[in-house]
């Protein structure tokens, strides 16, 4: 059950290099390897089991790990298995039930072993969640589709993600009656862009759930825009192989690129460099990756390739773009000054996006904050903007106030979670 070592993992590399280890499956318990065709409605409890592990939240009560139904989100004839968990308050019971957040996780990687349902949500997280159960809101979370069950997790695509997350709120919805269909769709990083395709796809897909506001940090997503400005300030570093991070870079071609291209040999199209990283990315997670790519020294994703990957970027492209920005509930986007790491540029594109298709944004931008410090640094607005949801009042709009949101600043010290 153990994550093979990474020195073991890099031993088993050759020069001679002819075939790819498969996922980690065996890695996870059996809970998650669910083979069994799925006729039941997205949205169906396939199996729980208590939630007991030291990693909880504070203020949990009581805690379950599901597996469900879902709508493949690389082929909509198909359903396919997902798994994730339910966080309930402690305390007793509101009279008519305890709200909904459906939390959206950032990166972790695309091993089955990085499933926060089976390695616990990281303590920046487990902190913010605590904070939504004191609240007093049920937590729902998914690992998102292939992210500890079988299959390829479709890195960043937003259908994927978007059914993922709206299935596991019909999910619990239907199974626990103490929960209320009165939801706010939560997520950071990657899980920021897969909570905005949640609530950008709910009205179509999911027209039974009472979403009412999404909160989103470290925001990574791009919005299709017919008249997109020549000048458009999206830096290709966060999208485009060449010029990621090597780390970012491997789960992309790992996750996004086979999700896309099943029948592509990853092997064909990647130097030695980019084979070692991608048996890091097949045996551990986002940490291992970073690790690797300092080991090796390898700087940039153009040294994991051999082949140009044009058309596969053109590609990822077509899955990770929302199609339009009009979202039908008020959104709040909270933005670090200092994201080195999502970019800040990005997250004033997506914003002037949303305002432009008529999205009611609140947008939050914080000095000094990094990506990882927004998470928490924001929670101050999520609670005021939170309230102002649930109670039905007029969310403030920050649309006719947006401006460029200049260089990446200077971490600010002192502060949790900034790193």
């Amino acid at each position: 059950m153990k994550r093979l070592s990474l020195s073991f993992s890099l031993l088993a590399l050759t020069a001679t290099f002819t075939a790819l280890p498969c996922k980690a499956a065996e890695m996870v318990s059996s809970f998650y390897g669910w083979t069994a065709s799925i006729s039941a409605a997205s949205g169906t409890l396939l199996r729980k089991e208590p939630l007991k592990t030291s990693w909880l939240p504070a203020d949990t009560g009581t805690a379950f790990k599901i597996l469900y139904s879902s709508t493949d989100g690389m082929n909509a004839a198909h359903k396919v298995p997902v798994s994730g968990y339910i966080l309930f308050p402690a305390g007793p019971v509101p009279k008519e039930g305890w709200p909904l957040v459906i939390w959206a996780h950032g990166t972790t990687g695309v091993a089955d072993i990085c499933a926060p349902s089976w390695m616990g949500p990281r303590p920046r997280d487990q902190a913010y969640l605590n904070t939504w159960l004191k609240r007093g809101f049920a937590v729902v979370a998914s690992d998102y589709q292939g992210l500890g069950t079988p299959g390829t997790h479709p890195y960043l695509l937003y259908r994927p993600e978007a059914y993922s997350l709206l299935d596991a709120a019909r999910t619990v919805l239907e199974h626990y009656p103490t929960i209320q269909n009165k939801i706010l769709i939560v997520g950071q990083s990657q899980g920021a862009g897969a909570a905005l395709a949640a609530t950008w796809a709910f009205p179509q897909y999911a027209p039974d759930l009472k979403v009412k506001g999404a909160v989103l940090t470290g925001l990574v997503a791009t919005i299709h825009q017919d008249q997109r400005s020549t000048s458009s300030l999206t830096e290709k570093r966060y999208t485009t192989v060449n010029a990621m991070d090597p780390a970012f870079a491997t789960l992309r071609l790992a996750g996004t690129d086979q999700a896309i291209h099943p029948e592509v040999d990853l092997a064909t199209l990647l130097s030695e460099n980019g084979k070692k990283m991608l048996v890091v990315a097949q045996n551990g997670c986002l940490h291992d990756l970073f690790d690797a790519a300092k080991k090796f020294g390898i700087k940039t994703g153009k040294e994991l390739l051999s082949a140009d990957i044009t058309s596969y970027d053109q590609d990822m492209d077509h899955y990770f773009e929302l199609p339009n920005g009009h979202v039908t509930v008020p959104v709040l986007l909270g933005t670090g000054l200092a994201d080195a790491m999502a970019g800040t540029n990005g997250q004033y594109e997506a914003a002037t996006a949303l305002c432009r298709a008529g999205t009611i944004v609140q947008w939050h931008k914080y000095p000094g904050i990094t990506h990882n410090g927004a998470v928490n640094y924001s929670l101050p607005d999520s609670e005021t903007f939170m309230r102002n949801i649930m109670a039905g009042h007029p969310i403030a709009s920050s649309c006719q106030y947006l401006t460029p949101p200049g260089p990446i600043q200077q971490p600010l010290t002192g502060i949790p979670f900034n790193e």
